[in-house]
């Protein structure tokens, strides 16, 4: 008996199949209906959820970091701006004398 090399046809899924795949479990079905429903495996919703889960970790630890970087930022611009500001308030002064 000969085995023949058959290529497995794969069925691909945009993202937007995979959001509403997600949505109705969010929205309280089980996975087994969503699957049997829509005529996938229930091991692919688990896989698609923790990638979900793992992208938005990912997102928000990048957004918490840049988050940082801007307040150390903003808060080195105030200390030059207080600087500054001293600064012209003891030239004020000293201009307020001369005159």
């Amino acid at each position: 008996m000969q085995l023949k090399n058959k290529p497995i046809n794969r069925r691909k899924y945009d993202a937007t199949f995979k959001a509403d795949v997600l949505k109705m479990i969010a929205n309280g079905q089980s996975v087994a209906y969503v699957a049997q429903a829509l005529g996938i495996s229930e091991a692919l919703i688990y896989k698609w959820k923790q990638r979900t889960k793992g992208e938005e970790k990912h997102h928000s630890s990048g957004q918490a970091s840049e988050m940082l970087i801007e307040n150390q930022r903003l808060l080195q611009r105030i200390n030059q701006l207080e600087t500054e500001r001293e600064i012209l308030k003891k030239a004020l002064a000293i201009i307020s004398r001369q005159t």
